[in-house]
């Protein structure tokens, strides 16, 4: 056995004045009255004595602090293979994600998309980022799935001023949060922009180690763009129709990445998660060691509180 805070111990050396002070007590006691006398006002005590009491009380202390120096059985060292995944989730928040071709729209689609990922990654570290004509930080690397639902559902751009789609801005920022890592995974929710080849995005993704997988929001139709002051039109006055645009397929594939259209199944999402775990569980898979301990904190604990309670309580003497 050994004990995790050892250094605690030395708290323990604190009950001997605690002791001392308690002896001397009882000695000015038997000096304010003779032996015969003490001891028939003892007797008639139906409770534990002062003297027993504190007893009980420094006993407490003790196993509190045997409990705070967190006492374990160490059974060595054992090796276990960690394969948690790093992965970035870029959003498109372009004026043409606010299109309604896909109910309620591509952005609010992206997102409902977005938590359905969550539940299907439980054990990957994810970091969220925004993207139009530039990109910015909405979430850094976590676990916390709370907190990402809470960011992500409460991204609000429609009023904002957002044209263009600059998806090398999001390679970027997805380099810079992920630059300890090899190998970088990079999942885009987006309609493809207005681009008619990605040649520089594809040149860069493979240049930093970047794998891009495309979740395709829009359809081949296109939709209209709704805004406070009405429907979206350009400057000749004509209504403004935005189209999915999947030239972007070529920056997925040629990164060793994937491309998927957009569907109201929510086993498409399933489907690229596992893309993506495969591709990258043999690059992030590292061998940890951790110690194999047993805790016993707990048992001191318990009997500490035992004590500390026969010590404040009003227990009949044995034999009262």
């Amino acid at each position: 056995m050994e004990f995790q805070y050892q250094n605690l111990l030395w708290l323990l050396l604190l009950l001997i004045p605690l002791m001392a002070m308690i002896r001397q007590r009882h000695s000015s006691l038997e000096r304010y009255f003779n032996a015969t006398l003490l001891k028939q006002m003892r007797q008639r005590q139906k409770t534990l004595s002062r003297r027993t009491r504190n007893l009980l009380l420094l006993g407490a202390i003790a196993l509190g602090i045997v409990a705070l120096a967190r006492p374990i059985i160490n059974n060595g060292e054992i090796k276990v293979e960690s394969n948690d995944i790093d992965i970035m989730v870029g959003f498109d928040i372009s004026h043409s994600m606010f299109a309604e071709d896909i109910y309620p729209n591509r952005f609010d689609f992206a997102k409902r998309k977005f938590d359905n990922l969550l539940e299907v990654m439980p054990q990957a570290r994810i970091g969220v980022i925004g993207f139009s004509s530039r990109a910015f930080l909405v979430s850094p690397l976590t676990k916390d799935r709370s907190s990402l639902r809470f960011l992500v559902n409460n991204m609000k751009f429609e009023n904002m001023s957002l044209k263009g789609t600059d998806i090398l801005s999001a390679l970027e920022v997805t380099d810079q949060l992920i630059k300890e890592k090899r190998e970088k995974a990079l999942l885009l929710f987006t309609d493809g922009g207005d681009k008619e080849e990605y040649h520089q995005e594809i040149t860069y993704a493979k240049e930093h180690g970047i794998t891009v997988f495309i979740y395709a929001i829009g359809t081949a139709k296109g939709g209209i763009i709704k805004t406070p002051q009405g429907v979206l039109k350009d400057q000749k006055g004509d209504i403004v129709v935005v189209k999915l645009n999947e030239k972007i397929k070529a920056l997925a594939i040629k990164s060793n990445g994937a491309y998927l259209k957009y569907s109201i199944q929510k086993d498409d999402i399933k489907a690229l998660a596992e893309n993506i775990q495969t591709k990258f569980k043999t690059t992030n898979t590292k061998e940890q060691t951790i110690k194999d301990t047993q805790e016993l904190f707990i048992y001191p604990l318990m009997l500490s509180i035992l004590l500390l309670i026969f010590s404040l309580s009003s227990l009949p003497r044995r034999g009262a």
